[in-house]
């Protein structure tokens, strides 16, 4: 916390009781607490007043599936390259079967078209 560790944190709380006083810490320390209330509050109302602006759209959203901890990157690489495949076997069977749309016989003996503006 702000790069403290507890003997820090520990000096620091001994020069704050001699620089306020044995006098006036249960004033500072009620003020505190008001003060931390307070912040509190304020954070609960923002929260209300989100959750009544975005409506009821926010209780259906899954956050769970937003949460970047979930995530392996191994995981999904490893899906990438399995979806890359799966769709390469699927574009290979299709195109090694023609639409029997556009395919038509010759008759035996029948020159194939030809076209003369193409070579």
């Amino acid at each position: 916390m702000f790069g403290i560790n507890g003997a820090e944190f520990l000096v620091l709380a001994v020069i704050v009781f001699v620089v306020i006083g044995p006098e006036r810490m249960p004033e500072y320390a009620r003020q505190l607490k008001d003060l931390i209330k307070s912040l509190r509050r304020t954070a609960m109302e923002a929260k209300d007043e989100m959750k009544d602006t975005l409506g009821p759209e926010l209780s259906d959203i899954n956050w769970r599936a937003y949460d970047p901890r979930q995530y392996d990157p191994r995981r999904i690489v490893r899906e990438a390259l399995l979806e890359d495949d799966e769709e390469l076997k699927q574009e290979q069977s299709q195109a090694s079967t023609p639409p029997a749309a556009n395919t038509t016989r010759l008759s035996p003996g029948q020159l194939a078209p030809y076209d003369t503006e193409a070579t």
